[in-house]
């Protein structure tokens, strides 16, 4: 009988190992969300608003931090484009025992409501994509300077189309932390020309056929009046680029010159063929990659040189004459970050060395 006690305890013995050793090797669950395939448990979080393809970008650098650094990260992302569904789904994040956050600001208020309660539980946050409402809990901002962006955007077009005209300023969505940013770059580069005019502005393009559909309505309706068009948004880049890839292949139509955003496959064909000027490529891969690397450091106990700090994650101007090598100048941009952060941003923790260490961030 003390036999048969003896190995029944010994069995639930080995039951009750294994069970431990079971939970203390999975991974944390978030509906809708991809976990780090890496051994370690993750200390950091990137949070991403919805599937779209600029967080798709962002999401590819966070996994070249990983690869790179062999350090996890747990990726998700939301359902909506809104700060209450981001608010909801990284406050329940916090109480899972993460130290660091990667987040793009939903709304640039609101998102700092958000900032603060992570930094009361001790967390740290860095934004990525869009500089929250001053003054911010988050530490860094890593982003691109999208006004300075669409000023620079809009001269390329007030050049190609000689200093004179009328412009179709295209926004995307007016909710989005950048977008009135952008709209301010449009407007302050075409002040500083009395021939250039802004004939109309449309906005609230969150898919491709909305998109399509409101800028070939307004090109219908405004027809030669229409000198060039800027977009400072994915969605209607990609929109206006096929729009005027039909258009610029039928004889007979006036050209409409055309300055895009972000590098999307339809844009950069287009900038090839010759059926628009140019885009603006930014650093999405960088954003989450530097976001990223500042957490790491800041964990391993490097501390911000500055209560807050903006870190331009540059743009590229893409047209014909660097259309197949631009992303290695986005590279060099990325590069030139990261050598940075630990000398200019960070400080070294107490009693220790500062290294830099070689990466292939972004590739």
């Amino acid at each position: 009988m003390n036999k048969l006690v003896a190995a029944i305890l010994v069995i639930l013995a080995g039951v009750v190992v294994v069970t431990v050793m079971m939970r203390k090797n999975a991974a944390p669950q978030e509906g809708g969300s991809t976990a780090s395939t890496q051994s370690s448990t993750p200390s950091i979080v990137w949070y991403g608003m919805m599937p779209h393809a600029y967080i798709n970008e962002v999401e590819k650098g966070v996994q070249q931090f990983e690869k790179d650094t062999g350090v996890a990260v747990y990726t998700t992302k939301g359902t909506k484009w809104t700060q209450d569904d981001e608010t909801s789904h990284v406050e329940a994040l916090s109480t899972q025992g993460y130290k660091a956050f990667s987040i793009f600001p939903g709304d640039p208020a609101g998102a700092n409501g958000l900032f603060a309660e992570l930094v009361k539980r001790g967390q740290i946050v860095v934004a990525y994509g869009g500089e929250p409402q001053l003054p911010t809990p988050a530490t860094f901002t890593v982003a691109t300077d999208v006004k300075a962006a669409a000023d620079f955007a809009t001269e390329k077009l007030i050049q190609s189309m000689g200093n004179k005209g009328n412009v179709l300023d295209i926004l995307e969505t007016v909710t989005d932390v950048n977008t009135i940013l952008r709209k301010e770059g449009v407007e302050a580069a075409v002040a500083r020309h009395p021939d250039v005019h802004i004939i109309q502005t449309i906005s609230d393009m969150t898919d491709p056929d909305t998109a399509t559909t409101k800028i070939e309505s307004t090109i219908a309706a405004l027809g030669d009046e229409i000198d060039g068009m800027i977009a400072t948004g994915y969605t209607p880049s990609v929109a206006a680029a096929t729009t005027l890839a039909k258009r610029h292949k039928t004889t007979g139509l006036k050209t409409i010159h055309f300055i895009g955003i972000d590098t999307d496959p339809i844009v950069i064909d287009a900038i090839r063929d010759g059926s628009i000027d140019g885009t603006v490529a930014q650093n999405p891969l960088g954003h989450g990659y530097i976001s990223c690397m500042l957490l790491k450091d800041m964990l391993d106990g490097y501390t911000p040189k500055a209560a807050y700090a903006f870190i331009n994650s540059g743009t590229v101007f893409v047209d014909k004459n660097n259309v197949d090598t631009y992303p290695t100048e986005v590279q060099k941009i990325t590069d030139g970050i990261l050598v940075d952060l630990k000398t200019k941003y960070l400080n070294a923790p107490a009693n220790s060395a500062t290294t830099v260490p070689a990466t292939n961030a972004a590739q």
